[in-house]
């Protein structure tokens, strides 16, 4: 199927649009009702939307009360549902409609499922409420009661019960159970046990009344359920028109996906109401995949769940590309909204501090060594282990700071590592490296030793090892230990130097920081005011440094100021921003390239779309289109798969800090050294345009 869908098209990529809505109604008007259902479906088949789902007893409205049991009114909606099933043959998307059914000598409270000019099933209702306000066992048999699996519904033989489960067999992960209002608020709601068995769009059809603070907490009974199931939650509560003659109605249309409201519409509104979103199948599959204790649940609880019928559909899937509205975070690792991202970075950081003293405490040294470059790394890991020293209640000045100029050393970058340094109150000191890294490539025979300009990278690694070499001889001499600076983005692309500084340290505070977030998590620093104000300035030009590991000399040489590094980090492995929208999508969820291409695409080919977080000047507000999505792709693709796990199988420990997963061996991330990238290389290359 995804292949003969366009490029472009939500439906090939594993997304699906559904619909909930609440059209006005009268009370005991099924012609009325039927009209009104059948103009919001067309609405939503224009939309693209694959399945619409009414509110709890919509046809008849569920205030009815004792007309349920006047023969004048079964009629009419059997008039209203032979009118809806037969002009569904010409509406592409499934409808769940609300009615009431006459079968087996009882009447039944139901959702009807109807596609295509046809009746797919009836769910009658599980749990009848019989309390305060409601009083639905004077009318209506629950489920349980059922006496034949088998109804008819306008004219057609059709399977009967809440145990049924309709997959669709052209969308994959697409599948569907009912339930109807009280069911879905009992301990143990029937959707629990669909969703156990497969189902992953579970639908209530409602009627519920408003009082003060129910609609908030229908809000959160919806996406815990969508949380604790991995899957999305359809709610449709009944609205205008129902009777209010001790009630009150609000309409309330809710989506949900594994614990985020999607979708919400308008409440109290005296107009029909139609609420869309895109859900994603292939993320509530990766979450059930990885989720080893759901796959357990299932398998205790399997009796039960081998009595539910599944009943294979086919979707109405439009033929023409239909653009994902949903919205994709550019910064998956960076929340846009201000005060979340400041919740995340100070998370982040005590998470960090919480690591680096809980070991300092456990090997019983009182001091660490950090190198510092002026990059923003190493700054982050200054930051870390001097807040930790505050914590443990020692003087700053235990924190053993040096910065090692090299060949390429800039002045910039030198002079903020120097004030940074002085602005914290740690010990600082500065080493001068070349005379011990020339006297290495003197013992090499290298060229450079002699004046010879030959950069490679036997002259770059040189450097690294010589900063590295020192700072553990230095851990030596004082009973300290070596602070490792390098973050998640370096060790997923392997842009560090095996064995050195970026790699290898007795303790890492970075290493599950991916590179867009650090810069935050610096400014989140400055803005608790705990640094001071010689500490925020030199801070503020930490952040606007361009990345460059400072290995090669620049043409105007390493003292000119104004000198542009030679190197640009990104340059080689691309733009970090794109790279951690590439690491977190295959990390976290194990999507295909051609996906993950996809989802890039969304979220970066048009700046204007969607916030950026406010540290990201407008300047610097990129876009990229799909071919340059697609290069860097493969070139992620390549180094993670492929060049660079050998690095990754020897990392020091380090804790981890975010749901978007680690590379340790030891915990998210255990992979061969000698894999080969041609399965996720050809799929890119076959798949995307």
């Amino acid at each position: 199927m995804s292949q003969e869908l366009p490029f472009e098209s939500l439906y090939r990529h594993g997304f699906a649009r559904v619909a909930v809505a609440v059209p006005a109604v009268r009370v005991a008007d099924p012609e009325f009702n039927a009209e009104r259902t059948l103009e919001a479906a067309r609405q939503a088949a224009a939309d693209g939307a694959v399945l619409t789902v009414f509110p709890e007893l919509g046809l008849s409205c569920y205030t009815a009360d004792d007309l349920f049991h006047q023969d004048a009114l079964d009629q009419a909606v059997g008039r209203a549902l032979d009118r809806i099933v037969a002009e569904s043959a010409e509406i592409a998307t499934v409808l769940v409609v609300g009615a009431p059914v006459r079968a087996q000598g009882r009447l039944f409270n139901c959702g009807i499922v109807v596609a295509g000019g046809r009746v797919l099933g009836a769910v009658p209702k599980s749990y009848l409420p019989n309390y305060r306000e409601f009083y639905e066992k004077r009318q209506f048999a629950a489920a349980r009661e059922v006496l034949d699996d088998h109804v008819t519904v306008a004219g057609q033989r059709v399977p009967f019960g809440a145990d049924l489960l309709f997959a669709a067999r052209n969308l994959d992960g697409f599948v569907f159970h009912l339930e109807i209002c009280e069911d879905g608020w009992v301990p143990l709601p029937p959707s629990g046990f669909a969703a156990l068995a497969g189902a992953t769009v579970l639908v209530n059809l409602s009627a519920s009344n408003i009082v003060v603070g129910k609609a908030d907490y229908r809000r959160q009974l919806c996406a815990s359920h969508s949380a604790r199931y991995i899957a999305a939650y359809l709610y449709s509560a009944a609205g205008h028109g129902e009777s209010t003659t001790d009630l009150a109605w609000d309409g309330q249309a809710l989506v949900c996906e594994n614990g985020e409201l999607l979708a919400e519409g308008e409440r109290f509104a005296d107009h029909p109401r139609l609420v869309t979103a895109d859900l994603d199948l292939h993320r509530l599959a990766a979450d059930r995949l990885r989720m080893t204790s759901f796959a357990d649940n299932a398998h205790d609880h399997r009796d039960r769940l081998t009595r539910l019928r599944r009943l294979e559909i086919e979707l109405p899937i439009p033929a023409a590309a239909v653009p994902l509205r949903r919205e994709i975070q550019r910064f998956p690792y960076v929340p846009a909204d201000p005060a979340v991202r400041n919740e995340r970075c100070a998370e982040v950081h005590h998470i960090q501090v919480e690591g680096l003293s809980t070991r300092l405490a456990a090997t019983g040294s009182r001091h660490v060594v950090i190198g510092v470059s002026g990059g923003l790394d190493s700054t982050l890991a200054l930051i870390v282990a001097v807040k930790t020293m505050d914590r443990l209640g020692l003087p700053r000045e235990n924190v053993l700071a040096y910065t090692m100029p090299g060949f390429a050393t800039g002045s910039r970058t030198r002079g903020d590592a120097h004030r940074l340094m002085n602005a914290l109150g740690v010990t600082a000191h500065e080493i001068d490296i070349r005379p011990s890294a020339t006297q290495m490539l003197r013992d090499l025979n290298h060229p450079a030793a002699e004046g010879v300009p030959q950069y490679d990278v036997t002259y770059e690694n040189v450097q690294a090892g010589e900063r590295t070499s020192h700072l553990f001889r230095l851990a030596n001499q004082h009973r300290a230990l070596v602070v490792g600076t390098g973050d998640l983005s370096e060790l997923a692309l392997g842009w560090c130097t095996f064995g050195v500084g970026d790699h290898m340290a007795h303790y890492s505070v970075n290493a599950s920081v991916p590179k867009t977030l650090i810069k935050y998590l610096i400014a989140w620093a400055v803005a608790t005011g705990e640094l001071g104000e010689a500490a925020e300035e030199v801070l503020t030009s930490i952040l606007a440094t361009e990345i460059s590991p400072e290995l090669v000399p620049s043409a105007a040489g390493p003292g000119d100021a104004e000198a542009q590094p030679a190197q640009s980090s990104e340059a080689t492995v691309g733009p970090y921003e794109l790279q951690d929208f590439h690491l977190y999508y295959l990390l976290r969820f194990g999507y295909r390239p051609s996906r993950i291409a996809y989802l890039a695409q969304h979220a970066w080919s048009d700046r204007d779309r969607g916030r950026w977080p406010d540290l990201i000047r407008p300047e610097d507000r990129h876009e990229y289109d799909l071919p340059t999505i697609k290069h860097w792709l493969a070139e992620f693709l390549r180094r993670f798969v492929q060049t660079s796990q050998f690095k990754r199988s020897t990392l020091p420990n380090a804790p981890k800090v975010g749901s978007g997963g680690s590379l340790s061996p030891r915990g998210d991330w255990r992979a061969p050294s000698d894999a080969v990238a041609t399965a996720w290389l050809d799929e890119l290359r076959c798949n995307v345009p």
